[in-house]
């Protein structure tokens, strides 16, 4: 039996614009009648936090934070689009958080613990890259330093 987790394919792959414009011209629709159906909303916030612009994803975010504060039966469906929404916009503390929500309310849900690999990866990565940019900061540091000192002693 594989040990594989089922990939968090909503990481990666987004909606094609024809695709996401109906969602779009739905929720529209809907809006200017002054009755947006929650699962209108719901679909059109999935679909802008499967997008790959950060504008999308932050308006799919709220989205979807208007749907978890306002329809309790909404929640579980809704945090594991949060934690990815914020995966995606690089607001890791933040899609922790609402990834262990759902996986506090479903430890099984193998989706929910791939997206936790994946933003430990990603934590992790980015920790790397930030300590050898400090790293690379601190050498080019030093080589100044020790010039600043060495023309100082042939005065």
């Amino acid at each position: 039996m594989s040990t594989e987790l089922p990939y968090a394919a909503d990481a990666e792959e987004s909606l094609s614009y024809d695709e996401l414009e109906v969602l779009r011209l739905q929720y529209q629709k809907e809006t200017a009648q002054s009755h947006v159906t929650v699962q209108t909303k719901f679909n059109y916030a999935w679909g802008l936090v499967k997008s790959p612009m950060s504008e999308h994803q932050v308006e799919g975010v709220r989205l979807l934070q208007e749907i978890y504060r306002a329809e309790p039966t909404r929640r579980r469906e809704c945090l594991y689009y949060l934690a990815l929404g914020h995966y995606k916009m690089g607001n890791y503390d933040e899609a922790r958080r609402f990834n262990a929500l759902l996986l506090d309310k479903e430890p099984t849900n193998l989706q929910a613990q791939s997206l936790a690999s994946l933003i430990d990866k990603r934590v992790t990565r980015e920790g790397y890259i930030g300590m050898a940019i400090v790293g690379g900061v601190a050498a080019l540091s030093t080589l100044a330093l020790a010039s600043i000192i060495r023309r100082a002693s042939r005065k």
